[in-house]
């Protein structure tokens, strides 16, 4: 049986045609408590260029900002966007780009990149194309910051499964800092070590 491909952007602009918060970002205690917890464990105080894939509608975005001289948020779905800009209009430094990861990356370095419920929409070859954006895309001192889902899903991969491709791809460049495992989530923080000085 041949596994699912990445799923494809038309998925995500249905879903968001269906209902503007599929996910209930907004109400959703699981997200209240996992936003929390993903601010806490960061390893740096402030970010002087981070991004974020897979911002959706911006809730985790808002939260993030203050901690970010300049936040770079990607979504597949101009609906989110549009609500995402619209949550964030007046915070300094934040900018939404409508693009699909991994086929696209936008340009520079980054010190922080956040993965938060994304990486298990892909499939095990765009996962590896994913870890090379992020190799090339994080820069030294920098923080690659993993959240998952671990309970069961349609997607081509598990959220443990997901997280676990991007460690091992990351391998012998990004060193694994933090692990935490919630009831119904993991983090994963990956940190490339400065370079020598």
């Amino acid at each position: 049986m041949t596994e699912p491909g990445s799923l494809p952007a038309g998925y995500f602009e249905a879903l968001y045609a269906a209902a503007p918060d599929p996910w209930d970002f907004e109400g959703s205690d699981y997200e209240r408590g996992k936003y929390a917890a993903t601010l806490a464990a960061l390893p740096q105080p402030r970010y002087a260029r981070a991004l974020e894939v897979g911002c959706s509608i911006g809730v985790l975005t808002a939260l993030l900002a203050p901690r970010c001289d300049r936040l770079l948020s990607l979504d597949v779905a101009e609906a989110a966007l549009a609500t995402a800009r619209a949550r964030c209009r007046g915070l300094e430094g934040v900018e939404f780009r409508r693009m699909a990861v991994p086929g696209a990356w936008p340009e520079g370095r980054f010190d922080l990149i956040m993965l938060s419920e994304v990486v298990y929409y892909l499939d095990r070859a765009d996962v590896a194309r994913l870890v090379a954006r992020l190799d090339a895309a994080l820069a030294p001192g920098g923080d690659l910051v993993l959240v998952h889902w671990t309970g069961e899903t349609d997607y081509p991969l598990s959220g443990d499964a997901a997280a676990e491709l991007v460690i091992a791809g990351s391998a012998g460049r990004l060193d694994l800092t933090r692990q935490e495992r919630a009831a119904a989530y993991r983090l994963d923080i990956l940190h490339r070590p400065a370079a020598p000085g």
